[in-house]
């Protein structure tokens, strides 16, 4: 109770920590050549290739700003067609020299390229098994940040997943090729009406994210919720939803701190959680972010739920995303 009590009492800037774990154009700014950092935002703006050569310089000054928030891995950060994210954890060490000492180093063709084992993930059928293989592929429109966790800190850097010939084999290549396809349409769409200067259409998302909490006792007592995330059988509670009072309603304590942990976590990673509220459901709670770009908003996502379950352990509760996890309860 008392660290409660003195975590409750700690005030904090948002402006002074949000995004203050990313790699954001902030940062390349101040840290990239700057011919570098242009070619770079040439390459985010209209899509251009990025030779090894400028990768590398931006590789190493992400590295020198990653180890300076305490990374000792790197990870390509995807979302196979699992519904969750994966990633493979690699060092920054290289192999020991003569003297047995080791150098922390990160090239270009790391950051740019990873080739993880693809045979465990599901594949829709593309290939057999012994054909497997799988490639992620630097997403630079999204940025790379670290993340703090009992593993300590690790870079995380957003790619796509897809096979050796290209088939996706992940959430993120899908969307980023309709992405442009809808810049490609939309340019020659506004050139019909006269605009003849806008290089790029951009589309944004902004992603409501909901959930339910439920207390750790409780859920450890329900193998239900346990092995499939919602009740499958018991009775009704006695006090449902005839009084809606729970929808925008007063936000408990116990929540509203969860709730001020996650924002918390969220704003160093640079995720804009702006509005959150009790929703329709008892237990049933919200978090929206302001809209942005749409492939970073779905990594921003991704972020989001991953910080909502981790955080919950830490209240003493489990976090549900289920939409309707439990029957006869009318959830937003």
């Amino acid at each position: 109770m008392e660290e409660n009590l003195q975590n409750n009492g700690e005030y904090f800037n948002v402006a002074d920590i949000f995004g203050e774990n990313v790699f954001n154009d902030a940062v390349m700014r101040q840290r990239l050549p700057k011919k570098t950092y242009q070619m770079l935002k040439e390459t985010i703006r209209l899509g251009k290739q990025l030779d090894l050569e400028t990768a590398d310089v931006i590789a190493h000054e992400m590295k020198e700003w990653a180890i300076e928030k305490g990374a000792t891995h790197y990870s390509h950060w995807f979302q196979p067609l699992n519904g969750i994210t994966a990633e493979k954890h690699d060092s920054f060490i290289s192999a020991p020299m003569s003297s047995g000492k080791v150098l922390m180093s990160f090239s270009g063709k790391e950051l740019i390229k990873g080739e993880p084992d693809a045979s465990s993930f599901p594949s829709g059928g593309l290939r057999a098994t012994f054909e497997a293989r799988g490639y992620t592929t630097w997403d630079c429109t999204s940025p790379a940040f670290v993340r703090q966790d009992a593993a300590g800190a690790t870079l995380c850097i957003p790619t796509a997943f897809c096979t050796f010939t290209g088939e996706a084999l992940d959430q993120k290549t899908p969307l980023l090729r309709s992405m442009e396809a809808l810049n490609e349409q939309a340019l020659r769409f506004i050139r019909l009406f006269g605009n003849t200067t806008s290089k790029r259409v951009i589309p944004c998302v902004g992603a409501e994210q909901e959930y339910f909490l439920v207390d750790r006792n409780m859920y450890n007592a329900r193998k239900d919720l346990i092995y499939t995330g919602r009740t499958l059988f018991g009775a009704m509670p006695p006090k449902g939803q005839e009084m809606e009072d729970h929808y925008f309603g007063a936000i408990k304590e116990r929540v509203a701190s969860y709730m001020r942990d996650v924002n918390k976590e969220l704003w160093k990673l640079g995720v804009t959680a702006k509005t959150q509220h009790n929703e329709a459901a008892p237990a049933q709670h919200e978090l929206a972010p302001i809209y942005e770009q749409a492939n970073v908003a779905v990594d921003h996502n991704q972020l989001t739920m991953e910080t909502l379950k981790k955080v919950a352990t830490r209240h003493d509760m489990y976090c549900l995303l289920h939409e309707k996890p439990f029957a006869g309860v009318n959830g937003s």
